[in-house]
């Protein structure tokens, strides 16, 4: 495998988010940037649409520096957010849509929102009215006065009810004084803080720089052979940096055409796949596998799509009979703003079944011994640790010296080996983090959740192996003396304190003298992870459409 070279990437001052917008729609003007139910929205109105916001940013009271919260779901107004957060030099807050109430709050004081943008409801979710309902004095403060004690930042909140008003307030903004912010912004600039959970119970703010999204978006252009002609749907939420810069980033930098999903609906997506003749697919193995296995699957014409790995449960609906592009050699996380290594998806497939990429320009690997911190020779297993230009600046209220070493390495906790072409071998977590459809669960989180419950004397959080899913999160649990509390209770208690994705798919209950305990009468989770797996294979227990079998059967 030869050294990866990338092209498209421009100068180093055009790496702001606000310079990007002006790149692109310089470059695709009148074609369709974004698809959004019956709206079509060509990238110079897009540009166009992003600068009435940003003077309604700075009408609204937005400085450089500050904190603009963001709880919408993949819909234009994020967009638009987005680019004019970044052109005024103000600091985006994703706020994930899935959040319980308590991570919301948690996310908003924490990353020090003084605005928050957000659309009134989302399938379940009634957003402002929830807000108001926990913080009374958001309903009843003056708009830009706001003052709310547990929200001690928070000046304003703009539904989109209340957009075109936002927008007005920018009518008095000058041109120049919007180009004049513009200028003043930098790639080194602070530009997001993305929330994702860590080895602790609590959501790590992971602070980016402007030049991170807008480097990862040219590089995801040209690693997955995207082109203007390519039509892009996405069901990765934009909270997250892969929805930033695999499916928003890469599609507007190749002049693409994306397809907004705000929620997943499988016969949805398979008619839009139909009807519009989709290229490119961007949704977690559980998501195509939904896909593949919806009634309407059978019947549509998904033929379109191109860009799709091989090993996806839906590439054999699409017609797609050799593995001739495939994204997943690649390895990087929140805190390297998606990737640090990858092979082009149009690589050979025996290279990219082979490893897990080389580093990307300006990105450099070591590995590391886990316990003394000392570099390892070619091929010997160890920790990740990486540096370079898409590295996070810290984690948010954190001391810098806790989060990077003397040098700058970033200890990424994840097991690995370079081997002797520099190419990665990615082997798995170190830490007890679990990573299920996509996401990571801390353990420690779920656990927080069930701190005093009355009916358990202990309860910890695991990841077993799924297909799909990757790890299915799985609660086991020893119950209080005398007390014989079910499944359904568990998962009930924790879903009034946690997202979704963060309850346990299964409550596992066991006796102390099944668990194996260390000597200071810890239990041990390699074993527990196992009686975990063996009980779910005993049950013969599904999960997400996989059925555990006992070792040994068909």
């Amino acid at each position: 495998m030869g050294s990866l070279q990338l092209r498209l990437q421009p100068d180093e001052d055009r790496l702001t988010l606000g310079r990007f917008l002006e790149d692109v729609a310089e470059r695709h003007g009148d074609r369709v940037a974004l698809v959004s139910g019956e709206r079509a929205i060509r990238y110079r109105e897009l540009e166009r649409e992003v600068c009435a916001l940003a003077a309604g940013l700075v009408g609204a009271g937005v400085v450089k520096g500050a904190r603009i919260a963001l709880l919408l779901g993949n819909r234009p107004e994020w967009v638009q957010a987005f680019f004019a957060a970044g052109r005024v030099g103000a600091v985006l807050v994703p706020v994930n849509t899935f959040a319980s109430p308590e991570e919301c709050d948690y996310i908003l004081r924490h990353g020090d929102a003084s605005l928050l943008l957000l659309q009134e409801s989302l399938e379940k979710h009634r957003y402002r009215r929830e807000l108001e309902a926990r913080h009374p004095e958001l309903a009843q403060g003056e708009p830009g006065r706001l003052r709310c004690p547990a929200l001690p930042q928070l000046r304003r909140v703009v539904s989109l009810d209340q957009w075109e008003a936002l927008l007005a307030l920018g009518t008095d903004v000058p041109e120049g004084l919007l180009d004049g912010l513009a200028a003043e912004v930098g790639p080194s600039d602070d530009a997001l803080v993305i929330y994702t959970s860590g080895t602790t119970a609590l959501p790590k703010g992971v602070l980016h720089a402007q030049r991170a999204p807008v480097i990862q978006s040219w590089r995801f252009a040209e690693l997955m052979a995207l082109a203007p002609e390519d039509r892009v749907l996405t069901a990765q939420p934009f909270f997250w940096t892969a929805g930033i810069a695999m499916s928003l980033g890469a599609s507007l930098a190749a002049g693409a055409c994306l397809w907004l999903e705000q929620v997943f609906d499988p016969a949805r997506v398979l008619e839009t796949i139909e009807r519009e003749r989709i290229t490119t697919l961007h949704a977690w193995p559980h998501q195509e596998q939904a896909l593949a296995e919806h009634p309407d699957a059978a019947h549509r014409d998904l033929s379109s799509l191109r860009k799709l790995r091989f090993s996806s449960a839906l590439a054999r609906r699409a017609g797609i009979e050799k593995d001739e592009w495939g994204a997943d050699a690649a390895y990087g996380l929140s805190e390297t703003f998606t990737l640090a290594s990858s092979l082009p998806a149009t690589a050979p497939a025996h290279e990219r079944r082979a490893c897990h990429g080389k580093a990307l320009p300006g990105m450099a690997l070591r590995i590391l011994d886990p316990q003394s911190g000392a570099e390892l020779a070619p091929g010997k297993a160890g920790e990740i640790a990486v540096k370079g230009v898409t590295l996070m600046r810290g984690y948010h209220k954190v001391p810098s010296e806790l989060c990077l070493d003397a040098e700058g390495w970033f200890r990424t906790q994840d097991g690995g080996s370079v081997d002797a072409e520099g190419a990665l071998h990615w082997s798995g977590r170190l830490s007890n983090l679990v990573k299920t459809g996509g996401a990571n669960v801390s353990p420690l989180e779920v656990e927080a959740a069930l701190s005093g419950h009355p009916a358990l004397r202990a309860a910890l959080a695991v990841g077993v192996p799924h297909p799909t899913l990757g790890e299915a999160l799985v609660l086991c649990a020893v119950a209080a003396e005398g007390v014989d509390p079910t499944e359904d209770d568990v998962r009930t208690t924790l879903r009034e304190h946690l997202a979704a994705y963060k309850v346990p798919r299964r409550v596992l209950f066991f006796q102390p003298d099944e668990l194996s305990f260390t000597g200071t009468q810890k239990i041990q989770l390699g074993p527990l992870r196992e009686a975990a797996l063996a009980r779910l294979r005993a049950e013969g227990a599904e999960i997400a459409g996989h059925r555990y079998e006992e070792e040994g059967r068909a």
